[in-house]
Formats: C-alpha cells, sequence, structure tokens
C-alpha cells in the first residue's frame, strides 16, 4: 500500500494553503467580510474567486475538458481538506456544497446539451445550484422511497406538483436539480429534474432560520405547484432518480468529509496555539497533561477519519460504490469535527465561546454534521445491514 500523493497532487496542496494563509484567513477577523448570514460576503467572495481562477485552482474537481484539473477523488481529498482551513476556503474555489456535488453528477450524467446549459453556468461561477429532494414529513428524508412530490407527463413536458424544504442555497440558485416521483414503482419510480429559477409554477415560501452559519441561499421551504420542465431537462432519463441520487450522494457526502476535515484541523490549530500561551497556577495549558491527552486523541480520531476518507476516494477513484466505505467516513468524520471544536473551545475558555475565535462559528456548523446526508444512525443501520450480510466476508481485503 502506497500512502504517497503524487507531486502535482502536492503542487496543488501547497498552492492552496498559500493562498488560503495570504487571502482567505485575514477575512475571517474582518467583519465587514461577512454577509448576514455568516458567510463570506459576496464582494470579497468574486473578488477571492477571480484570483482563484487566475491561479489555476479553479474547479478541481472536475475534468480538464469541463473546466478542471482532473484531480480525482484522492487529490480532492487532500486539497479539500486544505482548502477548508478556513471557514470561507470551500466557496472561494467552486469547490463547497451544493455546487460541487451538483457539477460532478451533471459531468457524469449530463448530455452534451445539458453541459452546456445546466453544468458550465456554474463551472464559470455565473450561476449558483441546488438539489431539491428532501420533504417535509410525510415526504420523503433519508428514505428517497417516501417522496410524495410528483411528476404527470402531458405530451413533450412534465407537470410537478409538490413540497420540498431545506434546500441549501435555493435562495441565491438560479439551477435547480428537483427530485419527484413519476410512478409507484420501488425502483424506478423516480425521475431528476432540471429547472431555472425564472421559471413560473414554483416558489421560495420561507429561508428557514438555522442554528446556523449559513451556505450562500440559505436552507429554504419551496412548493411546485404546476412547475413545467420539457423532455430535454430530464436528467439520465425517466425512472432513474434513484440511480441519480446513488451517483450524486456517495461523492457529496465523501467531499463533506474532506471538508470537515480541515475545519477539525483548523479547530486543533487554534486549541494548540492557546495552549502554548496560556497559563494557569503557573503552568502552561500546553504543559497540562489533561490537555496534551485531549490533543493528542484528537490527533489520532483525525487521522483515522482521514484514511477512512481517502480509502474511500480511491475505491471510487477505482471504479467502486464505496457504499460502506463512505458511510463509515461519514459517520466518524462528522462526529470528529464535533469533538475537535468542542475540545477546542473547551481548552479556550471564554474566547472560545466568543467570537473573537472562529470555533463559535465552526461549532455551530459542525452540530449539522451528523444530519446533513444521512444522519448517523442511518449510516449504522446500513453499516449493519451489509455486515449481518456479508458476516465475516465484511472484513476481507480485496485481492489485486
Amino acid at each position: 500500500m502506497d500512502f504517497t500523493i503524487p507531486p502535482r497532487i502536492e503542487d496543488f496542496r501547497a498552492r492552496i494553503a498559500r493562498f488560503v494563509e495570504d487571502h482567505v484567513l485575514p477575512l475571517e477577523s474582518d467583519r465587514s467580510a461577512y454577509d448576514a448570514h455568516g458567510n463570506i460576503a459576496l464582494e470579497p467572495l468574486d473578488r477571492l474567486r477571480a484570483m482563484a481562477q487566475a491561479e489555476g485552482l479553479w474547479c478541481l474537481q472536475l475534468r480538464p475538458e469541463t473546466g478542471g484539473q482532473g484531480l480525482g477523488r484522492m487529490g480532492m481529498a487532500v486539497c479539500y481538506e486544505e482548502m477548508n482551513r478556513s471557514i470561507f476556503g470551500p466557496a472561494v474555489f467552486n469547490s463547497a456544497a451544493p455546487d460541487d456535488g451538483n457539477m460532478m453528477v451533471l459531468e457524469q450524467a449530463g448530455t452534451e446539451d445539458q453541459k452546456a446549459r445546466w453544468l458550465q453556468p456554474i463551472v464559470q461561477g455565473k450561476v449558483r445550484s441546488a438539489f431539491a429532494m428532501t420533504e417535509p414529513h410525510p415526504g420523503s428524508g433519508s428514505d428517497p422511497s417516501m417522496m410524495l412530490t410528483r411528476a404527470e407527463r402531458r405530451g413533450d413536458r412534465y407537470v410537478i406538483h409538490g413540497r420540498k424544504w431545506f434546500i441549501t442555497g435555493a435562495e441565491e440558485a438560479a439551477h435547480f436539480i428537483l427530485l419527484a416521483r413519476t410512478s409507484d414503482d420501488p425502483r424506478t419510480g423516480l425521475t431528476a429534474f432540471l429547472h431555472h429559477r425564472d421559471a413560473p409554477g414554483w416558489r421560495i415560501d420561507r429561508r428557514i432560520d438555522i442554528m446556523g452559519p449559513e451556505e450562500h441561499g440559505g436552507h429554504c421551504e419551496i412548493t411546485y405547484d404546476g412547475l413545467e420542465v420539457p423532455v430535454e431537462d430530464v436528467l439520465i432519463g425517466e425512472g432513474q432518480g434513484l440511480r441519480m441520487t446513488q451517483m450524486r450522494l456517495g461523492p457529496a457526502r465523501l467531499t463533506h468529509c474532506m471538508r470537515w476535515l480541515g475545519l477539525a484541523k483548523r479547530s486543533v490549530e487554534i486549541a494548540q496555539d492557546y495552549a502554548a500561551r496560556r497559563e494557569g497556577f503557573g503552568v502552561r495549558l500546553a504543559d497540562r497533561e489533561s490537555v496534551q491527552v485531549k490533543l493528542g486523541d484528537l490527533s489520532m480520531q483525525i487521522e483515522i477519519g482521514r484514511l477512512l476518507v481517502m480509502k474511500a476516494a480511491w475505491e471510487l477513484d477505482r471504479g467502486g460504490f464505496a457504499r460502506r466505505e463512505v458511510s463509515m467516513a461519514k459517520v466518524h468524520v462528522a462526529n470528529v469535527l464535533h469533538k475537535a471544536v468542542d475540545t477546542a473551545i473547551q481548552i479556550n475558555g471564554a474566547r472560545g465561546y466568543s467570537c473573537d475565535t472562529v470555533l463559535e462559528w465552526i461549532y455551530r456548523y459542525a452540530r449539522q454534521a451528523r444530519l446533513v446526508d444521512g444522519a448517523d444512525e442511518v449510516h449504522q443501520m446500513v453499516l449493519n445491514r451489509e455486515m449481518t450480510k456479508a458476516g465475516r466476508d465484511f472484513w476481507r481485503w480485496g485481492v489485486a
């Protein structure tokens, strides 16, 4: 097993690290650089995005013919981790959710016409996008078979009615990927549609207030009340919506983990820096065994997360689905992120709980990690099902 990375990947990682250090991190202490919802404001974001594009650090996850650098999942793991040393990083490099996952699935599954119309504007940074799947009770959440939004074909168009909620980025999105039911078949009953924000027949009912901070465009509740979508804007084909979600959600869950590792490492970095300077009762915090044990444990847990992410990335790069690998990474890294920032706040004391550092931002953000893209318990049930089915072969090494 070779755990080294190619020189080309290391070059991208080092350049991203310098860019984040020089241009992105300084904005975190400038309150004017934040928008009303706790994310980077659009003016500094657009300026940094132009710089990232000029330096060839843009859309690294996509193929060169699409406008990216073709790093593959393993290269992405290295670079995304470095991007998210800053809370603003992924958006600067056009590698933030939900655009990230939407671009990858459109690149993989879209027709040439769909790539030109729906993908390229996102790649070029001209528009943002959203993925409309989750529904309020009793509709679908982690279980897509519960989907209630329906699409009825009428000639060369589909007419769509239903409700969605917690749709990330919807308020600022121009391009939407929408999941709706076209039949009651358990495997081929769902279809993916592409629609523009200017199309009539849908509306945003509210931007849902959350613990925050929020992605650009928030998390919205949407009503579809007669949206019409032409047949040429069906993604993959009628009845292939479940397949499309599998193509999109697995890699998207893993890219979340890649980014979360960057935030976990940043939390440890802030804790280490403060512990090295802060004294109490004549002893530096860094010299206290209790602090050393906490930080030493985090170093191990973060490294376990990195290995789980890299194994899943390797499996995806070689053409596998990496379902169990992604689930393991998702559960472990989400919990590590929460533990890392919680520990960092504890070491920093009142300073960590204040807005003098980004720890409180990361802490609020981290709590959603155990919910988005499948709650911990859902992935754990899936893993148990896989283990029960496979028996001892669940842990079998693949043979070259």
